[in-house]
């Protein structure tokens, strides 16, 4: 995971790292796994954009999540669980 959007106590999207090296951002966060997710965020300062543009906050740490993503040019990423 590279960032995400909102703040990171109530984060809406997270900027996720896909295998081919891309940061794409993910669909809408539940409140469920936006409330698992928040305690493991440590929020860097600055701004970063994926390669269309979309602005997140940039994070470190090592939180990992399991993403569905589609194929498409705009492919569509869900995050599914916290690993």
């Amino acid at each position: 995971m590279a960032g995400f959007t909102s703040t990171a106590r109530q984060p809406r999207a997270l900027a996720v790292r896909l295998p081919d090296g891309r940061i794409a951002l993910s669909q809408r966060l539940t409140t469920a796994l936006a409330t698992r997710i928040a305690p493991h965020l440590v929020p860097q300062s600055g701004r970063a954009s994926t390669e269309d543009g979309a602005g997140y906050r940039p994070a470190s740490g090592e939180v990992v999540v399991e993403v569905v993503a589609g194929t498409t040019r705009h492919a569509v990423v869900t995050v599914v669980r916290l690993r």
